[in-house]
């Protein structure tokens, strides 16, 4: 049995078109401590591997100096390239602005805090090669946060039934893929899956993983676990029910109004067969009956709305 290929092996493997169709995102938020380390890695792999790619880092909106400092490092190292945000959009917002500022196919989202190193890269390449869409990094190393990162992937394959095994992790992938999908701020989480949701192949490989050698990690507090999981939810509603939103929205409004209706039958039957009369019953009558058709004028409106969406998605990409 054939074991996966090592940096080495994977670029050797390279088509001269490969080796530079392709460019390297490095969002970076306050991350001047590393920054010397990781230009001087980079430089390091393109030279020892080969590589003729590009290296886009986004500076997204640091306050110490992470952007100049990235210049000054990679001064007369034509491959580096530093974007930058006025302020602190986030992860997916770096990767759109990235994308939109090279014409390579092939984009590798690196993070800058090497915790993944860039002898990974020839390795992520050489799978694209292979025809893949995309390809994911399934982290394998001691990690800080095992247990919440092992919920989140295990929910989103349930959910989702992706073919990876880790979603939020060093990847690459094709431009096309960027610009294809509706990437909302810090919807870089749910890449993969909306990928996978449009139909674009994709699959993973085994990366080390390494401790952060300087700064601070930029994704941790618990308050981000419950954006995690209001944003998990306005993805799965995006992809289950934003094209058929009244099957949602429509079904649970006729079993309210069928409830209704058959809380009216009973309450008919009490007074009137009975000589019992139970005016509660008639409240939750009228506002079960009122929140039902409530419920089916809103999925016909989502419906309306879903059509304009598809209308000027179709355009949108007719256009490209």
């Amino acid at each position: 049995m054939v074991g996966p290929m090592n940096a080495r092996e994977a670029a050797a493997a390279l088509t001269p078109e490969m080796r530079r169709d392709f460019a390297v995102v490095v969002p970076a938020f306050n991350e001047a401590p590393m920054v010397p380390e990781l230009i001087s890695a980079l430089r390091r792999a393109f030279e020892e591997y080969d590589l003729h790619g590009e290296v886009l880092l986004v500076d997204d909106g640091s306050t110490d100096g992470t952007g100049d400092l990235a210049r000054r490092e990679g001064e007369g190292w034509s491959s580096l390239k530093v974007l930058r945000h006025r302020a602190n959009l986030g992860k997916t917002e770096a990767l759109v602005t990235a994308a939109a500022a090279t014409d390579r196919e092939y984009l590798v989202l690196f993070d800058a805090d090497l915790q993944h190193l860039p002898e990974e890269i020839p390795r992520f390449l050489a799978k694209l090669q292979e025809g893949w869409d995309m390809v994911t990094g399934r982290k394998i190393g001691d990690y800080q946060k095992p247990l919440v990162s092992g919920i989140y992937n295990s929910l989103s394959r349930r959910i989702f039934n992706v073919p990876v095994s880790d979603l939020n992790s060093m990847k690459a992938f094709r431009k096309a893929v960027v610009e294809d999908l509706p990437l909302r701020h810090d919807w870089h989480r749910f890449f993969v899956v909306l990928a996978h949701a449009r139909g674009y192949s994709v699959s993973e490989i085994d990366i080390r993983l390494h401790p952060r050698r300087a700064g601070v990690s930029k994704y941790s507090g618990r308050f981000r676990i419950v954006v995690g999981l209001m944003d998990l939810l306005s993805v799965w509603f995006l992809l289950i029910f934003s094209r058929k939103p009244l099957l949602l929205f429509g079904f649970s409004g006729f079993v309210l109004i069928l409830l209704g209706l058959a809380v009216g039958g009973i309450a008919f039957y009490l007074r009137f067969a009975q000589g019992f009369g139970f005016r509660p019953f008639l409240y939750l009558v009228i506002l079960l009956e009122t929140v039902g058709f409530v419920l089916v004028g809103v999925g016909l409106m989502a419906e309306m709305i879903a059509q304009l969406h598809h209308e000027v998605d179709s355009l949108r990409r007719r256009l490209r």
